[in-house]
């Protein structure tokens, strides 16, 4: 499961004490309904969050997290703590972004060796997600002395910083 709002909201939901609606988080997020609305069907879903039945209206429910969304919310407020720390907005960065930094954590690699390890990314998605990473000093760039030049990736130290949250 992938997405850019994934783990805002389920920061944002353990930070207002388990549970929020979906008003507030379509105001604490800065996405668009369909986003939020995408990202809460996908984490019902998988279980980490909940409809309160017993709260509010039908069709304004409250969501809560379930026992299995708690541990992941405690990630996730510390990878959105480390972003906040580096100055990065949710909205900033794709939805590959975080999945690349925790490849690059391990070693530095080339444009296909990252590809192939971040299957289903298109190289297109890929492209505009390094190039994205490279504008916010997230990860380096380095050409190898080759014909032809070959372009080697790595994480800066704001990238291990974030990657650091991500342990």
């Amino acid at each position: 499961m992938a997405g850019r709002w994934l783990l805002p909201l389920l920061a944002h939901v353990a930070g207002a004490g388990g549970g929020s609606r979906f008003a507030t988080m379509l105001a604490a997020t800065g996405a668009s309904r369909s986003a939020v609305a995408a990202s809460l069907a996908a984490l019902t879903e998988a279980g980490w969050l909940a409809r309160n039945a017993g709260h509010g209206h039908p069709l304004r429910p409250e969501y809560v997290l379930t026992g299995e969304g708690e541990a992941v919310a405690v990630f996730s407020a510390q990878v959105m703590a480390a972003r906040e720390k580096l100055g990065l907005e949710p909205g900033q960065l794709s939805r590959w972004s975080l999945p690349l930094v925790a490849r690059l954590d391990r070693e530095t690699a080339r444009f296909s060796m990252l590809r192939d390890s971040l299957r289903p990314v298109t190289p297109r998605a890929l492209s505009l997600t390094l190039k994205q990473m490279l504008v916010v000093d997230l990860i380096d760039r380095a050409l190898e002395d080759e014909f032809p030049p070959i372009a080697i990736y790595g994480l800066t130290g704001r990238g291990q910083a974030l990657a650091a949250a991500m342990r």
